[in-house]
């Protein structure tokens, strides 16, 4: 159940999450009624552009993943003595969700390696793979520094400040700033449905972004994990669907056939 509940959050739809899982959707929304049953209050916000988290699951999915992970780790790392040094470059996106946590208890399982995340910018990141200081990253496609070896599509959810009006003309909307690899496409998004925006806020941060939304400035597109539940997503149904992220993991040659980045590249993998 708690597999179904995290892929459906990934995926922003349960029939996504289905073919993903190799289910029928009916199977997996009786999975998901189950839990919500379980918990005894609804996980996610229903609606034909697909689903979200509500307040109770944001707060259960940073415990769900954090269980899958565990377990995923648990099965394959039992038994193998890793050492060593992994610097992993990720998108901010990513290092303020259950990543670095994850990383974190894969290095509990092995106390004789280091990993260590860095979260820079494109260009600095580029330079530090180059140089073969950085040996895993974890970015949008656009951005990945070499030749990415997997890639994988996550939604962007609509994150809604308290007291905006999601029918404003113009639509006050907070953006993160050049070079952004989705801005373009999600002011893309607004304009092919004919709503007129208005930048109201703009930060190179998702710290910044975060703040924006918080205090009641405007809109912002965000990953699932970064949604807050003070951002209501459930008047999101007013806006036009946002298109995916693709992102993409990339690794230095140089690290080939190393254990312990083999098995940090495994752990992104299954946590992404």
């Amino acid at each position: 159940m708690l597999r179904s509940f995290v892929t459906a959050v990934r995926a922003g739809s349960i029939s996504r999450a289905a073919t993903a899982l190799g289910h029928t959707q009916p199977a997996l929304s009786q999975q998901l009624r189950k839990l919500e049953s379980v918990v005894g209050r609804p996980l996610l916000y229903r609606s034909p552009s697909g689903v979200s988290p509500t307040r109770a699951g944001e707060e259960l999915l940073p415990y769900a993943e954090r269980i899958l992970s565990l377990s995923a780790q648990a099965l394959t790392e039992t038994g193998r003595a890793l050492a060593g040094h992994c610097v992993v470059g990720l998108l901010e996106d990513l290092a303020a969700s259950h990543l670095p946590q994850a990383l974190a208890d894969l290095a509990r399982l092995h106390p004789g390696a280091t990993l260590e995340v860095l979260s820079i910018s494109s260009a600095a990141m580029r330079e530090a793979y180059d140089a073969g200081r950085v040996q895993l990253v974890l970015d949008a496609v656009p951005d990945v520094p070499g030749p990415p070896r997997w890639t994988v599509r996550r939604p962007l959810v609509w994150a809604i400040g308290q007291g905006v009006d999601v029918a404003a003309d113009p639509l006050p909307v907070v953006l993160f700033s050049n070079p952004c690899s989705w801005r373009t496409s999600v002011l893309e998004t607004l304009e092919r449905a004919d709503r007129r925006w208005r930048a109201a806020f703009e930060s190179n941060s998702l710290v910044g972004v975060l703040a924006a939304v918080r205090a009641g400035l405007g809109v912002a597109a965000l990953m699932p994990a970064n949604l807050e539940p003070v951002m209501a997503c459930h008047d999101a149904d007013a806006l036009p669907t946002l298109p995916d992220v693709e992102l993409g993991l990339a690794r230095h040659p140089r690290t080939e056939g190393d254990p312990l980045i083999d098995a940090v590249e495994t752990a992104l993998r299954r946590m992404i």
